[in-house]
């Protein structure tokens, strides 16, 4: 006799998801904040990689501000009753989870060609080439993710607009499974194989040049290991979340024939991916103060200054 699994569903949404999308966003948010409004107005000249990540902060502060909501919903075992919110709030995550990958990329790309190109004469490391890059990297994020509109709109028609759902637990007429499929190869795999690549070309030129600049070896096995780090993170984080999610989209599948209770196990290990999966934003502040530009001590700097009037304005006259 199958087991009665109906009040698994309670139980990791609110207290697994409410508390980890809290914490995610008190740590993610002050860091992310801090980076941009670093970058506005302490950074006198931006060079190529600070496009990059610039452009990543704002994507991890956009999705960040979405969390509060999404904790208050599953604290209170509550579902989105707004369509709007619905689809934004999940439009908004997936473009923030694969931009951020992408712009990873762009920025192990740019520490490759810095090594190759010390004066950046490469036309790749132009501010420009960077702008345009961001452009397209933004218009093609957002065409990878379109489709879901369509796809939760349809669902949520079928629902009569009272429940809102997780992109993996979408059903109606549309083949899931395969437009699932695809963003993880094309929003996923792929930029992490980029990642793996450029880790590869980096450790390849660094050793080819060790005895002609011997002396600057060192200092460039700085981006060696921010690259290294990125693939990692994105290895380790983003895997289960994209595993689990397509194994939840098979398990619901007619044709699977799943017990309810396996489904329901599947459904629980699938959330547990995915705070798993969003805790890059909380880690990608770290990136920026380790990129050898002077962002860390210019923002201290600012920071010292801000302290110091604020301490001036307390004195007693």
């Amino acid at each position: 006799m199958e087991p009665n699994c109906t009040e698994l569903n309670v139980a990791p949404e609110k207290y697994y998801l409410s508390p980890s999308y809290a914490i995610e966003f008190c740590i993610g948010f002050p860091g992310n904040l801090l980076v941009v409004l670093g970058y506005i107005f302490c950074l006198p000249e931006w060079h190529s990689y600070n496009i990059y990540l610039f452009n990543l902060s704002v994507s991890d502060l956009i999705f960040l501000c979405t969390l509060p909501r999404l904790s208050y919903l599953y604290a209170n075992n509550q579902s989105e009753t707004m369509p709007f919110f619905c689809v934004l709030n999940r439009y908004v995550l997936h473009v923030n989870l694969y931009s951020s990958i992408l712009f990873m990329v762009w920025l192990s790309m740019d520490r490759f060609l810095l090594i190759k190109y010390p004066t950046r004469n490469h036309y790749l490391l132009r501010l420009k080439t960077a702008l345009i890059l961001t452009g397209l990297s933004w218009l093609a994020v957002n065409v990878e993710v379109a489709p879901m509109i369509a796809l939760m709109v349809q669902d949520l028609q079928n629902n009569n607009w009272s429940r809102c759902k997780d992109f993996a637990s979408l059903k109606g007429n549309f083949n899931l499974l395969g437009y699932s499929s695809g963003l993880t190869l094309t929003g996923y795999i792929l930029p992490l194989l980029a990642l793996c690549g450029f880790y590869y070309t980096i450790s390849h030129l660094l050793k080819t040049q060790e005895r002609s600049i011997q002396h600057r070896t060192t200092s460039y096995k700085r981006p060696l290991r921010v690259v290294a780090t990125t693939a990692a993170m994105f290895l380790v984080l983003y895997t289960p979340y994209h595993v689990m999610r397509n194994v939840r989209i098979v398990s619901q599948e007619s044709w699977v024939a799943m017990q309810p209770c396996k489904i329901k196990y599947i459904e629980i290990m699938y959330i547990t991916t995915r705070p798993l999966a969003f805790m890059h934003s909380v880690i990608n502040p770290a990136f920026y103060f380790f990129m050898g530009d002077k962002f860390r001590e210019l923002l201290l700097a600012k920071v010292r200054k801000l302290l110091s009037r604020v301490q001036q304005h307390k004195r007693p006259t």
